[in-house]
């Protein structure tokens, strides 16, 4: 079965759809960690994923990227059902993600790293800002280390890195693989104002380089600021999507945070 869709925004600009997932469930024992979720994702859009710890944020972006099973629900990805690929198909297919604890291998240099990443394309797909990994993984990581600003750093060993440039390289070794969609778990955990203006930058020139983004942040200055979406999570469930500046005043997203009280 495949899905086909776009939608015609602001003034009559077209948006292609990227990925759907329809009623995606999981629980956990008696634990419901996602029930129903049906969100789109167009291609050339940020969408933050955001909502109270617990909400299931994870759980949907373990969904999507193939590293848990649901328990019901389907997921479309270019038009075509994903819901029982494994992860390997998804990263072929142009899925990548990063996670909320440092996942890079240690003993290898930055540009190794990214090397591995680019090394998992088992077909060209290139793209006009990062090239074609096929052609060389070498200078393709050093293209995407660039794009991350990491070139100085491209020889040191990861753990030498800085706590914000090690979420960096995540990122630039998911980018490597040339995705159309890339997952991010928390990127800005631990950084400082100046690092998480950056990593807003980054964010903008992913978009700018045909790549959709989809991002779990707590940080609600950096969803604001760079997403053209949000979709709100509460005990599982969405209870609210829409542009940041909808989903700032609304009233069910502000008592899942705050309480009835506030």
């Amino acid at each position: 079965m495949s899905v086909e869709g776009s939608s015609v925004v602001g003034d009559g600009e077209q948006r292609s759809l990227l990925l759907r997932t329809e009623r995606l469930s999981r629980h956990f024992g008696g634990v419901r960690a996602v029930s129903d979720l049906s969100f789109d994702i167009f291609r050339n859009e940020i969408i933050g994923l955001i909502g109270p710890n617990g909400s299931g944020k994870s759980t949907s972006v373990g969904l999507i990227a193939g590293q848990i099973a649901p328990a019901s629900g389907q997921i479309f990805f270019n038009g075509e059902d994903i819901t029982t690929a494994g992860q390997d198909t998804r990263v072929r297919a142009g899925l990548a993600r990063t996670f909320q604890t440092t996942s890079i291998f240690r003993e290898f240099t930055a540009l190794e790293n990214v090397m591995v990443g680019a090394h998992v394309r088992q077909r060209s797909r290139g793209n006009p800002v990062f090239g074609d990994p096929l052609t060389g993984e070498k200078s393709h990581a050093r293209r995407v280390l660039d794009f991350v600003g990491l070139t100085s750093v491209a020889n040191d060993i990861a753990t030498s890195l800085s706590s914000a440039q090690q979420r960096l390289l995540m990122i630039a070794v998911a980018l490597a693989s040339v995705p159309a969609l890339v997952l991010l778990d928390e990127p800005a955990a631990g950084m400082v104002a100046k690092e998480r203006r950056d990593l807003a930058a980054l964010l903008t020139r992913i978009r700018a380089a045909g790549i959709a983004v989809l991002v779990i942040e707590h940080h609600m200055g950096l969803i604001m600021e760079v997403c053209n979406r949000i979709v709100v999570l509460n005990f599982g469930e969405m209870i609210a999507q829409g542009a940041p500046s909808e989903i700032a005043k609304d009233p069910v997203v502000i008592e899942a945070y705050l309480g009835k009280a506030h």
